[in-house]
């Protein structure tokens, strides 16, 4: 058989799925580029006197936001359509240089329940909503089983633009977010608040203690300007992975729909 023959269509997408399954998410060319040199501005190099040698310019800084800035356009927000046009002109996230689109929310901005992701993956990023892919589907699952559904809950992530092949953010890029999803909180100001996984319950919850041992506790939370009452539970992600730990987030589910009651939360 001709190793340079044409592939089929079975052949095709065989190949595309396999570069899927191995985290491929960016087609390239021939030619190697520097999208972070890309990025930045031209530098500018003054010309040499005659008598000393032409001066080499510093080399550029690593492209990054300021905690600060975000913090100071995130107080801006008087609503969540104005802090969504604030994230979505923000250029300082070097996250959204290879992002589709920003994954703001998704649900009922009335709701007094609210859920945190961890980040989108390929399918929210490509729709611009959270919790949209196999991980979403669970969720949308677990959610039914107590009475819920995305009509009574408010659902945002930790980072809002995709990381390069599905990794964790790091915890610079969560610092740089964070203000944006305080402020989110704050805006939505809802009385329950679930951390779904290790990445918004470390950045919430201020700790460094995993999932599997945070899950399930309620603590009182103060994020920005709004105090909540607040569960971490398992990613449905994880529970796609590891299905004997179902049982673990079922029990958090129940424990969610006896705070509900608690609290008084109509979900009519």
């Amino acid at each position: 058989m001709p190793a340079d023959r044409p592939l089929n269509d079975a052949e095709l997408l065989a190949a595309l799925d396999w570069y899927r399954a191995a985290g491929v998410d960016l087609a390239v060319g021939e030619q190697p580029v520097d999208r972070f040199a890309a990025s930045m501005p031209p530098q500018r190099v003054r010309p040499a006197a005659a008598s000393v040698q032409a001066e080499v310019p510093a080399p550029a800084a690593a492209p990054g936001g300021d905690p600060q800035e975000t913090r100071a356009l995130a107080a801006k927000a008087g609503t969540l359509d104005e802090l969504r046009a604030i994230m979505d002109a923000y250029e300082g996230c070097g996250l959204k240089l290879r992002a589709t689109r920003l994954c703001f929310a998704d649900g009922n901005p009335e709701a007094e329940i609210m859920l945190v992701g961890e980040a989108p993956g390929s399918e929210e990023d490509l729709q611009g909503k959270p919790f949209v892919g196999k991980a979403g589907q669970l969720l949308d699952r677990m959610l039914a089983a107590i009475g819920l559904d995305r009509t009574k809950v408010f659902i945002a992530n930790t980072v809002p633009w995709r990381p390069p092949g599905n990794r964790e953010p790091s915890p610079e890029e969560m610092a740089l977010c964070q203000p944006f999803l305080f402020r989110q909180i704050e805006l939505v100001a809802p009385r329950i608040l679930v951390t779904l996984g290790n990445v918004p319950t470390k950045a919430l919850f201020s700790t460094s203690v995993g999932i599997t041992r945070m899950r399930g506790q309620w603590k009182e939370l103060t994020l920005g300007n709004h105090t909540v009452r607040a569960m971490p539970t398992l990613h449905p992600a994880y529970l796609l992975r590891q299905p004997a730990s179902k049982q673990l987030a079922w029990r958090d589910m129940l424990s969610l729909k006896q705070a509900i009651a608690a609290e008084k939360i109509v979900m009519g």
